[in-house]
């Protein structure tokens, strides 16, 4: 009986274990999408892109207005009509154009500009609205 019941709590903690190691499956918004894509000076610095993304991350992780937050980088998908020549790529949703033009005035975005707009040398972004 010892034995099942160490049996028992090992699978109990190995599920607990395997269920907050999953990443949680964010919803999409399709209210307001906000798609960046970056380019950076010197694409090639592994300085320059560890301190982009450390930027980038830390700007999403406090960020109050985003909803869906994902970073990209190329798929290096060989077609006449995907463009691969950016570094990383942004994409954010939010649930109005309000909400996404206070994101534009928070701390952490203007943050981020301020630490990472050195390292870029063009940024893209493409703003949509959901067809209803």
């Amino acid at each position: 009986m010892k034995r099942v019941s160490q049996i028992i709590v090992v699978i109990f903690t190995m599920s607990l274990l395997t269920s907050c190691a999953t990443p949680k499956t964010q919803e999409f918004d399709s209210h307001f999408t906000h798609v960046v894509y970056f380019w950076l000076k010197n694409p090639e610095s592994t300085t320059d892109r560890t301190a982009f993304l450390k930027s980038l991350s830390t700007f999403m992780e406090n960020s109050q207005y985003a909803n869906t937050k994902f970073i990209g980088e190329p798929a290096e998908t060989p077609r006449g009509v995907v463009d691969n020549t950016y570094t990383y790529s942004l994409i954010l949703t939010f649930p109005s154009k309000e909400i996404q033009d206070l994101y534009q005035k928070e701390t952490a975005h203007l943050k981020f500009i301020e630490e990472s707009e050195a390292l870029w040398e063009k940024v893209q972004v493409y703003d949509s609205v959901g067809i209803k």
